[in-house]
C-alpha cells in the first residue's frame, strides 16, 4: 500500500472522528508497517489496526482508545502518555518496550507480550490479563485495581509499587514457563504478589 494512501486514510479518519462518522472513513489497517510514519499529528482512536507494525518508534501523548491492535507490534517502542483505554491488545507485542504514564484500562490483553518491558506509571485498571506474558519485564507504581490474571506468565518479573492488588481477580498465574508451567491460584497468586511487590 503506497505511503500517499495511507496518508489520505488517516485524514479521512480523522474526519470520521470529528464528525462521529458522518463524514470521513473509519480507519481500518491490515498487515501494514507504521513504523515509517510520523505519529505526532495523527489521530488513531477507534481506528482497526490489525498486525501492524509500530516496531522501535517513539510515541508520545498518541489516544489509541477504543481500537482495535490485535496481534499489533511495538516491539522496542518508547510509548508516554499513550492511552489505550477500552483497547483490542490481543495478541499485541509490547516486548523491549518503555511505557510510561501510559493508560490501559478496560483493554483486552490477552496473550499480548509484555516481556523486558519497563512499565512505569501506568494505569491498568480493570484490564483482561489472560496468558500475558510478563516474562523478565519491570512494572513499577502501576495500578492493577479489578484486573483480571489467568495463566499471567511473571517468571523473572520485577514488581515494584504496586496498587490494588488486594482489589485485583487472581485466578492464576504462571511464575514458571510456557513449556513447564507452574500455576499458583487464587489468594496463592495474590500472596505471591504481595509477597514480591518491592516498597
Amino acid at each position: 500500500m503506497e505511503e500517499i494512501n495511507i496518508l489520505n486514510m488517516f485524514t479521512l479518519h480523522k474526519k470520521w472522528v470529528e464528525t462521529l462518522g458522518e463524514e470521513g472513513e473509519q480507519l481500518k489497517l491490515d498487515e501494514v508497517d507504521l513504523s515509517v510514519f510520523g505519529f505526532s499529528d495523527k489521530l488513531v482512536e477507534q481506528a482497526y489496526l490489525i498486525d501492524c507494525t509500530f516496531d522501535a518508534l517513539k510515541l508520545e501523548n498518541i489516544d489509541f482508545h477504543s481500537s482495535l491492535l490485535a496481534s499489533s507490534t511495538f516491539r522496542n517502542a518508547y510509548l508516554d502518555q499513550c492511552d489505550f483505554y477500552k483497547s483490542d491488545l490481543r495478541y499485541t507485542d509490547f516486548s523491549n518496550c518503555i511505557i510510561k504514564n501510559s493508560r490501559f484500562s478496560k483493554g483486552d490483553c490477552w496473550e499480548a507480550t509484555f516481556s523486558n518491558a519497563y512499565v512505569v506509571d501506568c494505569n491498568l485498571i480493570n484490564v483482561s490479563f489472560y496468558l500475558t506474558d510478563f516474562r523478565n519485564a519491570r512494572l513499577e507504581n502501576v495500578d492493577i485495581s479489578v484486573s483480571s490474571f489467568k495463566e499471567t506468565l511473571l517468571n523473572g518479573v520485577t514488581l515494584k509499587r504496586i496498587k490494588g492488588i488486594e482489589e485485583a481477580f487472581f485466578r492464576s498465574i504462571n511464575i514458571g514457563t510456557a513449556e513447564k508451567p507452574v500455576l499458583l491460584e487464587k489468594e496463592k497468586a495474590r500472596k505471591w504478589f504481595l509477597d514480591n511487590c518491592e516498597p
